[in-house]
């Protein structure tokens, strides 16, 4: 080297903990210690981008292999090319490159031997930044050479972090996105921060001010989140930090509301809501990089937008477990504690028992929703004080609850014991029951909801029972639902396979027994010829809503053979077809009618709806405004089977109806002196009423005696004919032909 060009600097004592003096790492790699001493006398006090270099010494490839293994953040190695073999260098490159993968550190290749290794095809095939020969390295070319590749190394350095830096920003967001509440929310921060900037999570403090989470009642601020040398701050005021530093820096970040960041240290800013927010605080041993202050910038602005979800997501993960409306656990949590349980004791004594109040919809339309609101409030709280913490009580839906514990706890007895005593609700002493279901969990590693499911179907059959009823689920039970379910499935696709057809039974005028009309009957005959009694299949399509798409049908259906049955009969048939209180609940079924009446060129007057007392409880106006309609335009309405429901002379007397039907059973009774009343006295109010009055059950000239001694219009029944599909129907007519009527 040419003494002109060496610079020799008294060498002064560094302070590692200034940024501007965190020394550059370059290995030496050298099998001639003579360049080691004088790379050592060139470079030992020189500056590269105002920062001091650290110089590393191997001797071989080896030692260099472990050094880089060992030692980090190495930004330029000095390779010599030949060393222990020829190709020493080169190979040492390939492992930097392909096995350490050492993608930011620079090499600068040094040979005392030009030529031996092509320059040009060498600086090609390997990521190298230089390929000097020793004699060419005076100390003003190396520098010149090592800026360079210095340089490189921290920008590829700055790059990667950044990269790494938007990685680590873009999972914290994720992750603290979700955080169950505002402690975990900051406990993740700690985390987070401490990743980003590449310090130890000691010495981060987080505080809150004015969160109801922490402490509603006071405003100053609460470190709710600290770990390491911080953690005996945890829960107590901002102001009893003995840290005078920190607690200047974490108050003037909540005053100003702004983050502010030194050469060792950092307060961040978090806005929570309109007068809330957070603040953190990072303590490093070592001076944050301007990189990472540029990324702890784009991480609060990421943060501040996640902080806001905090609350919405802790209230989201309230509301999947908790009952808004009564603040209990719900259906979700009841689903947690079941398969716990079972999971803990598979075969035990637990019971769940699914209580159902009795008649609720009647008293929330008759007193108010307010007033049903706070009968709910009222049946959850003395749930849980009857039945005790030992137990685990939830609300399902609506006026459901669950209650689950051991059998000695939860069963009938106790159950109805808890409904014993009128329930108080503003001032009013209101008796309440309820029908229960109950299931034991005793059957193994059953999930939650097939006991939930097994409950529910006790119970409602614990409703079919009456009031205050109470069902235990059974195999039998089971089977029954399975039966039911089959039953269905046969139900839907043999109506769409057309194996339902319709059966007429005469209507008979008393006076002169002329033919007045027909009553149109719903019938099953499956694909093996077996008949399905309507008593069977009829709740079920109630139930499953087909009702509505086969009545449509049936209705078509029948005053389409009106026509017909008129025509070959020569007499204007009256015809009557039943309807359902599921079809009258609709709000569109007078227009469906007015519909098919148009469709099928039917005079109004031809028709007759025939409804059951059942119709009432859908709601009286309801039913009152659908057959005022059809009444208006002439369609005649029929009361069917009175006296055997839910009989009452207040909805008869509303209810716009022309004929009362009395009931077979009672027809039958008039052969016995004891039934003559009943009957006889459902005659006298309907012609009190005006209203025609039809006896059905008519099955011998005895009993057609008896019906036109207590005043009958018209009847129908065996005497007369049974039910006959269209064509025998037609046979029939004519067989009587010559006859009165």
């Amino acid at each position: 080297m040419n003494t002109d060009e060496l610079l020799v600097l008294k060498d002064e004592p560094i302070d590692l903990t200034s940024p501007m003096q965190v020394p550059w790492r370059v290995l030496v790699v050298d099998d001639d210690a003579d360049v080691h001493e004088v790379t050592r006398f060139s470079l030992g006090s020189v500056r590269v981008l105002s920062r001091p270099l650290e110089l590393l010494h191997a001797h071989s490839a080896d030692e260099a292999k472990r050094i880089l293994d060992e030692v980090p953040n190495i930004a330029v190695i000095l390779l010599d090319v030949v060393m222990e073999s020829e190709d020493a260098g080169l190979q040492l490159v390939k492992s930097v490159r392909q096995e350490q993968r050492l993608a930011s550190t620079r090499i600068i290749l040094r040979t005392g031997q030009p030529g031996h290794a092509p320059e040009a095809e060498t600086i090609t095939l390997y990521d190298i930044n230089d390929y000097k020969t020793k004699s060419e390295l005076t100390q003003t070319r190396l520098f010149t050479s090592l800026t360079t590749a210095i340089r490189s190394y921290d920008q590829l350095r700055r790059l990667e972090r950044s990269r790494h830096g938007l990685e680590l920003i873009v999972n914290a967001s994720n992750k603290l996105n979700a955080m169950p509440g505002l402690r975990a929310f900051a406990e993740g921060l700690l985390t987070q921060i401490s990743a980003l900037i590449g310090v130890d999570s000691d010495g981060v403090v987080c505080a809150v001010s004015g969160s109801p989470e922490i402490d509603s009642e006071a405003s100053e601020p609460r470190i709710i989140a600290a770990v390491g040398r911080f953690a005996r701050f945890i829960q107590r005021r901002l102001s009893e930090i003995d840290d005078e530093r920190i607690a200047v820096a974490l108050t003037t970040a909540l005053r100003d509301r702004k983050s502010s960041i030194g050469r060792f240290s950092a307060t961040f800013y978090f806005p929570k809501s309109g007068e809330e927010g957070f603040a953190a605080l990072i303590d490093a041993t070592q001076p944050i990089p301007d990189i990472d202050r540029d990324l702890v910038e784009v991480f609060c602005s990421n943060i501040a937008l996640c902080a806001k979800n905090v609350d919405l997501v802790a209230e989201l993960r309230r509301d999947a477990f908790v009952d808004r409306q009564l603040g209990m656990p719900n259906r979700t949590a009841l689903l947690l504690d079941l398969n716990q349980r079972i999971h803990t004791d598979p075969h035990g004594e637990g019971v769940l028992a699914i209580i159902d109040l009795d008649q609720f919809a009647a008293t929330n339309d008759i007193l108010g929703h307010h007033y049903g609101d706070l009968l709910l409030r009222t049946t959850a709280l003395h749930l849980r004080k009857f039945f005790g913490p030992g137990n685990f009580v939830a609300r399902l839906a609506g006026d459901a609850f669950a209650v689950v514990g051991n059998r000695d706890a939860i069963n009938p007895e106790s159950i109805q014991r808890c409904f014993s005593e009128p329930f108080e609700v503003m001032g009013i002493r209101q008796p309440i029951s309820a029908c229960t279901g109950l299931v034991a969990l005793d059957r193994g590693f059953e999930p939650g909801a097939e006991y939930l499911k097994d409950g529910y179907l006790a119970m409602k059959r614990a409703k079919d029972a009456g009031l205050a009823q109470t069902m235990f689920y059974s195999n039998d039970l089971a089977a029954d639902v399975r039966s039911r379910a089959r039953l269905l499935h046969s139900l839907r696709s043999g109506y769409e396979s057309g194996q339902f057809f319709l059966a007429y039974q005469p209507q008979i005028d008393l006076v002169d027994e002329r033919l007045v009309g027909a009553e149109a009957l719903l019938r099953w005959r499956t694909a093996d010829g077996t008949m399905i009694p309507p008593s069977s299949f009829i709740p079920i399509a109630e139930k499953s809503g087909l009702i509505v798409e086969m009545g449509r049908w049936l209705l078509r259906e029948a005053l389409l053979a009106r026509h017909r049955l008129s025509a070959a009969t020569g007499s204007d048939l009256r015809m009557a077809v039943n309807v359902s209180p599921v079809q009258v609940r609709r709000p569109d079924f007078s227009s469906m009618v007015i519909e098919m009446l148009r469709e099928t060129a039917t005079p109004a007057a031809a028709l007759e709806i025939e409804i059951t007392e059942s119709v009432a409880i859908a709601g009286l106006d309801a039913v009152i405004a659908q057959f005022a309609a059809l009444r208006q335009l002439g369609v005649t309405v029929a009361l069917d089977d009175f006296g055997t429901g839910y009989s009452s002379l207040s909805y008869l007397e509303r209810l716009p109806i022309d004929r009362l039907k009395i009931d077979r059973s009672f027809v039958l009774a008039l052969e016995f002196d004891q039934g003559k009343r009943i009957a006889r006295t459902i005659v006298v109010l309907g012609k009190e009423m005006g209203l025609k009055i039809i006896a059905e059950g008519v099955e011998s000239p005895a009993l057609r005696d008896r019906v036109v001694e207590i005043g009958c219009h018209e009847a129908q029944g065996y005497l007369f004919a049974r039910p006959m599909i269209e064509r025998e129907f037609i046979d029939w007519f004519k067989q009587r032909q010559g006859k009165p009527g």
